[in-house]
């Protein structure tokens, strides 16, 4: 298995470091306290964390609005205790992920201060302008109904400015050579703190290429390139992980045949395993999975169920997305711009059973999980706080005030405090004591994960079954073979399936203690109850 591969068996664990922990008392998590938990995130089993940003910002849009790439916001402590955090990772086996943000900046950064100027300004070029106002201004918005515009005026210049997400954030003009160049820089300014790679951030914005008429003259695949090329020329074995939620048939060119991303973020499984948990049919993520069958070793997915933003299902049909609305967030409270649910996963899906069967969906899927903190022991969500806030609060630790995320009196955000999961229900240290618990559980599903390398390396194929509620998939790897069996039904049945490999006639259970052995016919006939999940070593070998 090659080293500079590392991300293809790899457990990726997803935090904003704000709402971790709190390690100075002054109600804002930071890298003191995400230190002080390294030991339990190195229990979980995870191998890697990525970080959501924590560099200065005027804290308008979850950091994203970044006003300076290359310092530590000092909420969160200073540059040496992130380099004190890096160290203490390494020690545990912990690999960093950050996130690249760099398709636009604050309008506080000092390079778009200084670009008001108007034409001939320092770095005026470095931001995407047009002198009259683009015909498309109201349209090509990623924050509908909440964001108005994607041209703003800005007084000083006498221009409008572009901006793909709010207008605090004006996108940087990728087409100046200047600007790919202080990319570079602070991409070689993180790395020589050691870290792992990055998450790259709204990649078709970062490479499209606007005109000034308003128009997109399309996407520039070379800029990724040069970006790969660039991190591997530093450090080798670092990864560029892709958020671009696009169709199947795009999603090749982010890969580029091996000289663009390493890893793609599957939002396309995502959305079809959600109509799939709605509906009890299995069909629709099986369909999604043959659609994003690798084409080359080059591409490899990362998947999730819930992230820091909303779910969302824009590229489902009208009928489906409207099952997925009405199973998983009937009221208008719980969506968010039209096309999205802002709920986490533990209340969405409620039943214990059905939580734990799309974690071992999560887990047992073609490519490299990814975790959102939180998640491992069955949090909720906020629905007082605003937007995608709502499931952006405190993990979840103890019984105490504010879930023992912090003794101030004031968190930074509150905590889920009301209803089933509130934090004297829901937090790490009950479960820790509790063999039954949820988190005890997702700790031996991510030792099984790992005991399962041809998940992440091996050939695959979905096995035909008798049931429309089953998804079955088996995975070859050097004489290896593992079989993942999910029933997303809420009644029992009897699955009936063959397998056509040698020694496939003996199933062994990696879950629990029983085996399958088939029928004179070669047929397994399956007994599964309502949201079953079975991995089985395929022979009993391995």
């Amino acid at each position: 298995m090659p080293a500079d591969q590392w991300f293809r068996n790899a457990v990726i664990y997803s935090l904003n470091v704000e709402t971790f922990m709190d390690g100075n008392g002054d109600g804002c998590g930071d890298f003191e306290g995400l230190n002080g938990r390294l030991d339990y995130l190195e229990s979980l089993g995870i191998d890697a964390l990525w970080l959501a940003p924590f560099q200065p910002t005027p804290g308008r849009d979850n950091g994203y609005d970044i006003r300076d790439y290359y310092a530590v916001d000092p909420r969160f402590g200073s540059s040496g205790d992130f380099v004190e955090f890096m160290h203490e990772a390494e020690g545990r086996g912990i690999r960093v992920l950050i996130d690249l943000v760099v398709n636009h900046t604050s309008d506080q950064h000092p390079w778009f201060k200084g670009a008001r100027g108007g034409r001939g300004a320092p770095r005026h070029d470095w931001y995407v302008w047009a002198g009259k106002r683009p015909s498309d201004w109201q349209s090509g918005m990623v924050f509908p109904g909440v964001q108005r515009t994607t041209w703003t005026f800005e007084r000083r210049a006498r221009e409008y400015y572009f901006h793909r997400f709010y207008d605090f954030e004006p996108d940087l003009n990728m087409a100046n050579r200047r600007v790919r160049e202080e990319i570079r820089r602070i991409m070689g300014f993180w790395l020589q703190l050691g870290i792992a790679g990055f998450r790259v951030d709204a990649v078709p914005f970062v490479i499209e290429v606007p005109s000034p008429d308003g128009s997109s003259a399309g996407l520039d695949f070379d800029w990724l390139r040069e970006m790969r090329e660039f991190l591997q020329w530093r450090v080798g074995n670092a990864i560029l992980l892709g958020e671009a939620n696009v169709p199947p048939a795009e999603s090749g060119s982010y890969f580029a045949a091996g000289d663009g991303l390493h890893m793609m973020f599957n939002f396309w499984v995502n959305q079809h395993l959600f109509w799939s948990l709605a509906s009890g049919d299995a069909r629709p993520l099986a369909r999604a999975v043959e659609q994003t069958r690798p084409t080359s070793p080059a591409m490899h997915w990362a998947n999730f169920l819930r992230n820091h933003d909303e779910l969302d299902i824009g590229h489902l049909p009208d009928d489906a997305k409207g099952l997925v609305f009405e199973s998983f967030g009937p009221r208008p409270s719980m969506q968010i711009y039209g096309r999205g649910i802002r709920r986490r996963l533990a209340p969405m899906l409620g039943d214990r059973r059905r939580i734990e069967l799309a974690k071992s969906l999560l887990l047992s899927l073609p490519g490299t999980p990814v975790l959102r903190y939180g998640d491992e022991i069955g949090m909720g969500e906020n629905l007082r706080l605003k937007e995608r806030m709502a499931i952006r609060t405190p993990m979840q630790w103890t019984d105490e005030p504010h879930a023992g995320f912090t003794p101030a009196e004031r968190p930074v955000v509150p905590p889920v405090d009301r209803g089933l999961y509130a934090y004297e229900a829901v937090n790490v240290e009950s479960q820790r004591r509790d063999p039954d618990s949820l988190l005890r559980w997702m700790i031996r599903m991510i030792r099984l994960r790992k005991e399962c390398p041809e998940i992440g390396w091996g050939e695959w194929r979905i096995v035909r079954t008798n049931r429309t509620a089953v998804l079955a998939m088996l995975y070859e790897w050097r004489e290896r073979r593992l079989l993942c069996v999910h029933n997303l039904a809420h009644a029992p049945c009897e699955a009936r399936l063959k397998l056509d490999v040698d020694r496939g006639d003996r199933l062994v259970n990696l879950i629990e203690d029983d085996e399958a052995i088939a029928d004179d016919r070669g047929v397994h006939h399956l007994e599964l109850e309502p949201y079953a999940y079975r991995w089985y070593r395929v022979g009993g070998t391995g």
